[in-house]
């Protein structure tokens, strides 16, 4: 059965930062295709969202309500809900990476009532 895949505002703010910081210090065709393949994992996660690891950061603290999948460096973080995948977060997996999850994941998870926390895009549509 497909999942609906939706990614929250902060993951799309993550992913045109990613986007913009690759066309300014590297070039525009690495930063479409960057943008692309991340875009294809996020659509994948439709299929089998099982399959991602549990973030070691989180495991570490026996947290398993979230997965992430990798295009190195970069990780997708994301949480399986019901019928429905939502992705939390698209990072460079070289920065503070602990900070970062407690910050964005648990907040996220403790339903704080934020606009970036209630606006969220449907990436993929279950069918």
């Amino acid at each position: 059965m497909p999942f609906n895949v939706f990614m929250t505002a902060d993951a799309a703010c993550d992913l045109e930062d990613l986007y913009q910081y690759i066309v300014r210090h590297d070039a525009p065709g690495k930063a479409e295709y960057v943008l692309t393949t991340i875009e294809d994992i996020c659509n994948s996660l439709s299929g089998l969202p099982e399959r991602g690891a549990y973030p070691q950061e989180l495991s570490a603290l026996g947290i398993r309500d979230y997965r992430e999948v990798f295009f190195k460096p970069y990780r997708v973080i994301y949480r399986v809900m019901g019928d429905n995948v939502y992705i939390l977060l698209i990072v460079d997996g070289r920065r503070d990476m602990q900070t970062l999850l407690q910050r964005r994941l648990l907040e996220w998870g403790s339903g704080l009532d934020t606009e970036a926390h209630r606006t969220i895009y449907k990436v993929k549509e279950g069918n």
